[in-house]
């Protein structure tokens, strides 16, 4: 048994300040909100400062293995801070705690409490079982768990853009994906319960709402599907935003698309993962379509919604991937034609089909090359499709002042592009008509109309 710290038993009983850090997806970053709230209900105080922390948590991803050795990476560096502080309590939290269990306590002896993403609940009753010297391990997935009730601790600084999560878990078992294993079956929030959070959130001036699940097409609360909800939501105020995030192509209805086409104040931005543009690949991946089944849905949203964006993610080198595979995904990115896209070399997840059943043999140097490709191939569409956009006017949400400079601002447009101004009267949260004027890859660049 560890050695009692008294400091460590009052902070356990009466709390203390909290630090948390979070890796990966935005379903980690909306967790961490979660965290939070339930936190500072038991009387904790929320520090920016690592180094004013008694509780550090570190909100991890297990999606891929660099996710993972970053979070390695960052543990050794916080047993600094527990040798100027020994009362500190060190936590792993999310998807690598899920996974790893007691192997991270084991590793790693900075590490006294580990807590899976259905588990925060009981956040503040570990912290004290930490306090205490005892194993402080909840990793037990559940089938109802959504913290609908939960009033998330917003951690976005300007107060402007919100995430809501409207549904946790995943049914899809991709065969290189670990999200079902780490966060559990899917499940949805009542919709009452969304639709009340989004209205806190414009009570308190926030312009724009994400809509998070890890297949936003599979929500179901009784008779509400997906686009009901879609309406419901986006029928609140006029003027506020509704993004969504991440639909799976098998699953992105017709009724969907219509809905943004005919819906102002829905976003025209929808993140659609390809993965490969092989589809012997996407069968070995099980991502039950096709190549044209995608291409198809892409043609569908640009003849639908002909200002609609697309965004998606692509695997460069899985199992078995020949040059034809990585061609045929080629072809399909300069077909599909997206304006932007999270690309990634292939990295084996224990306990996944593919880590099972196939054999991790495309070796490093081929992943790389390929995924350089890859990058140029979509560097030079993202060129492309802004370019497109000079001349045009967009309707921009402002969020803050450009990092190079404070005489200019930045905000986003309906297609979720960076667009960056002269900043004259405008403040954080107004809407602005911004001509484009010229452009990055990455950015837009404009004057205001």
């Amino acid at each position: 048994m560890k050695k009692i710290n008294s400091k460590r038993l009052f902070f356990a009983n009466n709390a203390g300040k909290i630090y948390i850090e979070t890796y990966g997806c935005q379903m980690n970053f909306g967790d961490s909100e979660v965290v939070l709230s339930i936190l500072k209900n038991h009387g904790w105080e929320i520090t920016q400062l690592p180094t004013e922390a008694d509780l550090i948590l570190v909100n991890t991803c297990a999606i891929r293995d660099n996710a993972e050795l970053r979070v390695w990476g960052r543990l050794k560096e916080l047993k600094f801070y527990k040798k100027k502080n020994p009362a500190l309590i060190i936590g792993v939290i999310g998807c690598m705690a899920e996974r790893l269990k007691e192997k991270l306590v084991e590793k790693e002896k900075a590490v006294d409490i580990v807590v899976g993403p259905d588990a925060y609940r009981d956040i503040q009753k570990l912290v004290a079982l930490a306090a205490h010297g005892k194993l402080a391990i909840n990793t037990l997935l559940s089938r109802e768990e959504t913290y609908a009730e939960i009033a998330p601790v917003r951690l976005d600084k300007n107060g402007v853009s919100a995430f809501v999560s409207i549904m946790r878990g995943c049914n899809n078992f991709c065969s290189y994906c670990v999200v079902p294993y780490t966060r559990g079956i899917e499940r949805s929030r009542p919709h009452d319960t969304i639709i009340n959070e989004v209205k806190e959130l414009m009570l308190n001036g926030y312009k724009e709402v994400t809509l998070l699940g890890q297949n936003v097409n599979s929500y179901k609360d009784n008779e509400i599907g997906f686009p009901q909800l879609l309406e419901m939501v986006a029928n609140l105020a006029p003027n506020l935003r509704v993004r969504f995030s991440t639909s799976h192509p098998k699953d992105l209805s017709d009724d969907v698309i219509n809905i943004i086409a005919k819906t102002p104040n829905l976003c025209k931005a929808i993140h659609l993962p390809a993965q490969s543009g092989s589809t012997r690949m996407l069968e070995l991946m099980n991502r039950k379509y096709t190549r044209e089944w995608y291409l198809e849905r892409i043609a569908t949203i640009k003849r639908v919604v002909p200002n609609c964006s697309v965004t998606t993610d692509i695997i460069a080198g899985f199992c078995s991937e020949t040059l034809e595979d990585h061609l045929d995904t080629i072809s399909l990115m300069k077909e599909a034609g997206s304006d932007f896209a999270y690309m990634y070399k292939y990295s084996m997840r224990p306990d996944t089909k593919a880590h099972k059943t196939m054999t991790d043999d495309v070796s490093e140097d081929e992943k790389t090359r390929r995924l350089n490709e890859i990058i140029a191939t979509q560097s030079a569409l993202s060129l492309e499709s802004n370019k497109r956009d000079i001349g045009q006017v967009f309707e921009v949400l402002v969020e803050g002042e450009s990092k190079r400079s404070n005489l200019r601002m930045y905000g986003r447009s309906s297609q979720n592009k960076v667009v960056v101004f002269d900043r004259l009267e405008t403040q954080v949260g107004d809407y602005v008509m911004v001509k484009i004027t010229s452009c990055t890859g990455a950015t837009l660049l404009g004057e205001l109309v």
